[in-house]
């Protein structure tokens, strides 16, 4: 980080207030209970048409454009239970809470409850060493550090991860269903009882119907297209938006206008790419003000940009591939001492 960006934050607490209220002014934090209806009717429809599809082509190898298809409205839903999370649909937290059970659990085969608290931490302390679950160096390393200390499989696929990176999210889908399970062992986990009988509902349910239609084979490559390519949707929604950025470590003491900023990015583009990204791409907006609903987001970026222009805080904005290019350069450089390291066993 630069030496500006570490200045006490008591001394800029305020900056985040002023902002806050402009946008308040501008109605943008105002409740969009129309375009949630939409939103929810047009992804209930693209999940029930895929799954209609399914059934009606039965036994064929037209299948596996079914299972793109299905993976793509799997996707979708998941974006549907983030905008869940941040209570951006409803203003009822239990209300919220249900509804991201059954989008979450029941419909997608992922932990809402698991998911939340995760993103939670994420948003708290977006890209810190020590605090974001989302660079935590399990498998890729996101940080010199991260490389120095890294051991087992990050120490392994950190040497040419920008090469993994896309390979690897074919897996993401399939991961996040194990991690779901897994979460049900915490005691920290609320609602244990419901989300494990939300989350065995999905599995049985999805693996009956698949090979009740299909002969195991196809029904197997079925299930391999269908979690890959959500797995590599999923990826691509939210790889661009803090891969890449500044990494935070206990020495860098922000205010929560610049943690948030400075380590996030948005993407330019116009209203597929909303669509096909669920706003994420307005990730500034955002982080600064995660129960804003998304359709206000674009309408926000530029009172937020140019906030940021008067304060001399840099505003990052780039395309989408260049967003992939920069976190997978990142990523190139930060495992440059494993290839080295490597290069000299």
């Amino acid at each position: 980080m630069t030496e500006t960006s570490t200045v006490d934050a008591a001394t800029r607490g305020s900056d985040f207030a002023r902002l806050s209220r402009r946008v308040a002014e501008a109605g943008l934090l105002a409740r969009r209970p129309g375009y949630y209806a939409l939103r929810l009717g047009l992804v209930t429809g693209l999940f029930a048409g895929g799954w209609a599809a399914f059934f009606a082509l039965g036994d064929s190898w037209a299948q596996l454009l079914v299972a793109a298809g299905l993976a793509v409205a799997f996707a979708q839903v998941a974006l549907i239970a983030h905008d869940l999370a941040h209570r951006q649909v409803f203003r009822s937290r239990r209300l919220s809470q249900g509804a991201g059970w059954l989008a979450g659990n029941l419909a997608i085969g992922m932990s809402y409850g698991w998911w939340m608290d995760k993103h939670t931490r994420h948003h708290a302390n977006p890209n810190h060493e020590d605090h974001d679950p989302d660079v935590s160096p399990d498998v890729l390393i996101w940080s010199s550090r991260q490389a120095a200390s890294s051991r087992g499989a990050a120490r392994v696929i950190g040497r040419w991860q920008a090469y993994l990176f896309f390979p690897l999210l074919t897996l993401e889908g399939f991961n996040l269903h194990l991690a779901s399970f897994r979460a049900l062992r915490r005691p920290r986990l609320k609602h244990r009882g419901v989300e494990a009988a939300l989350l065995t509902t999905h599995v049985v349910a999805y693996l009956v119907a698949v090979f009740a239609v299909l002969p195991l084979g196809k029904g197997l490559l079925f299930v391999a297209v269908h979690q890959a390519i959500f797995g590599v949707y999923l990826g691509c929604t939210f790889a661009p938006n803090h891969k890449g950025m500044p990494m935070l470590t206990a020495e860098d003491r922000l205010d929560f206008l610049r943690r948030q900023v400075l380590t996030s990015r948005d993407v330019r583009g116009g209203l597929m790419l909303d669509i096909a990204l669920g706003g994420l791409n307005h990730q500034i907006e955002h982080h600064l003000f995660p129960s804003m609903p998304t359709p206000n987001l674009r309408r926000a970026k530029p009172l937020v940009r140019a906030y940021c222009a008067e304060l001399g805080i840099p505003f990052h904005e780039t395309g989408l591939i260049a967003s992939y290019a920069q976190a997978l350069r990142h990523m190139h450089t930060v495992g440059a001492p494993l290839r080295a390291g490597s290069t000299s066993d």
